[in-house]
């Protein structure tokens, strides 16, 4: 027999509404629509796409951002994980550049707080981009289109700081609104099935929101992978735990946004899991202790997809660099 709402939040010691799903948004929910965003420069935002897309950034000309954060491909990449520029290891499975700027931490281990942090540390570190700054930036003074680019925008040559605000400045232009969800929690109520609306109350119902909440719907905290069915080694340890060291006490795991998921396959932070819907069957065994039946996972994975928001449209832009 499936259990009640109120029967199961109380024998999982969960806080988290028991109401139907809000026909209208409720600040008592969990979950949260995207919300709007201050309006952002113009100049700054053109000028980190460039640089988004460019190359330049690395120390050999061969990497940009969009190698691996591919607005084409929601916002990461398709292959589980990419593997190290130095030493080969394999690296944690790239997360989606889409509405990063409302993550409250960044990086799978969430040690990161901040946009300018994550940016430096990828831009820096030698197994991803590998730039040095007093390089980075003579190289970029160096061509006359992003000399002249930064002294436009900023009133100054290129400089770290400059470089890290026009890269924030893009990245948190990439936001994907208008999804079902959205609408239906700020009243549209035609804009989820039954099955979605459903599947809403069983992410609530299973202590799904617990974790994934907020309007990232995830991306404020860290948990540890695998609460429940500890023992299940072949789920728990891939070569990026052994590569990485993640031991138990290191375990925890930043909580991914959901805005998108149907869209940014493969899952996990080894990218282990091809499929949406069998991401949701493990999950419901790893972190809830429960053999989901089928109908709660289609109704569960209708609702994920109704997150999927308005992919920006993300023409790659022209290298702004010229030789002088």
């Amino acid at each position: 027999m499936k259990p009640s709402r109120r029967s199961l939040a109380v024998a999982m010691g969960l806080c988290f509404a028991l109401s139907e799903p809000s026909l209208g948004f409720d600040r008592n929910e969990p979950v949260a629509p995207l919300p709007e965003i201050d309006r952002l420069d113009a100049g700054k935002v053109a000028l980190g796409q460039s640089l988004f897309f460019d190359p330049i950034l690395s120390s050999d000309n061969q990497m940009s951002c969009a190698s691996c954060h591919d607005p084409a491909a929601g916002g990461t990449m398709r292959t589980p994980r990419p593997t190290g520029k130095v030493d080969g290891k394999p690296l944690f499975n790239v997360p989606t550049i889409f509405n990063v700027a409302n993550n409250h931490m960044f990086g799978w281990r969430g040690s990161l707080r901040s946009l300018v942090e994550q940016n430096e540390k990828v831009l820096l570190d030698p197994n991803l981009m590998g730039a040095q700054w007093d390089d980075l930036v003579s190289k970029l003074d160096g061509s006359k289109g992003y000399g002249d680019a930064f002294r436009e925008a900023y009133g100054s040559p290129p400089t770290r700081e400059a470089v890290l605000d026009a890269l924030g400045a893009y990245e948190i232009s990439l936001r994907t609104p208008g999804a079902p969800f959205d609408r239906y929690m700020r009243g549209d109520l035609a804009a989820l099935t039954p099955q979605q609306i459903e599947g809403y109350g069983l992410f609530k119902d299973y202590g799904c929101a617990s974790c994934h909440q907020g309007s990232n719907i995830g991306g404020n905290m860290s948990q540890r992978l695998g609460i429940f069915n500890d023992n299940n080694r072949d789920f728990r340890e891939s070569p990026v735990d052994v590569a990485t060291d993640q031991d138990e006490e290191r375990r925890p795991f930043r909580v991914p946004s959901l805005r998108n998921v149907a869209k940014t396959a493969p899952y996990f932070h080894d990218g282990r899991t091809p499929d949406l819907t069998e991401a949701v069957s493990q999950m419901g065994l790893l972190q809830l202790g429960r053999y989901l039946s089928p109908g709660d996972i289609a109704a569960l994975r209708a609702f994920l997809e109704s997150l999927t928001g308005n992919v920006p449209n993300v023409p790659q832009p022209r290298s702004k660099r010229r030789d002088r």
